[in-house]
């Protein structure tokens, strides 16, 4: 379970003296301890799935940071979210290549093609059935970037 393998490590960062990694995993498991309290569960570790939704939540916030950062000119801010951003990110599962989202995508649109289902102005409800398909798998702007290339 996610939510367990990270209070282990925020022990082993304890342990390590790693500053960064600690506050990261105390905020991330202070997220996870929140949404058992909203959610009233009585287990003693938030479900993997809604421990992953929370880790990808923190992890657009630090994208987001970053960026608002950069903008102020606050670099040192920004290398700070920028480790924090690393950290998280070790906790989310691989995403899918570009090549294999296309491996997937061309055959289901080729077939819609042939149908007379497809046509520029569907594509953004088939990028959006996609990522149903493929949910926590593929970045969605890599599937609609695939989408795009092929449905020119």
């Amino acid at each position: 379970m996610l939510h367990q393998t990270i209070k282990t490590e925020i022990t082993a960062a304890l342990r390590a003296k790693d500053a960064i990694r600690l506050d990261t995993l105390r905020g991330l498991n202070a997220m996870f301890q929140n949404q058992m309290i909203a959610d009233k569960l009585s287990a003693e570790f938030l479900p993997d799935d809604k421990a992953l939704a929370l880790v990808k939540r923190a992890v657009k916030q630090r994208k987001d940071s970053i960026e608002q950062f950069e903008k102020g000119g606050r670099t040192d801010l920004a290398d700070k979210e920028r480790a924090e951003l690393n950290i998280l990110e070790a906790y989310l599962p691989q995403m899918m290549s570009r090549a294999e989202i296309r491996a997937i995508v061309a055959p289901k649109i080729a077939a819609a093609k042939s149908a007379g289902a497809f046509d520029a102005k569907s594509a953004g409800k088939f990028t959006g059935l996609i990522m149903k398909e493929l949910a926590g798998k593929a970045d969605g702007a890599e599937v609609k970037a695939v989408v795009d290339e092929l449905s020119k």
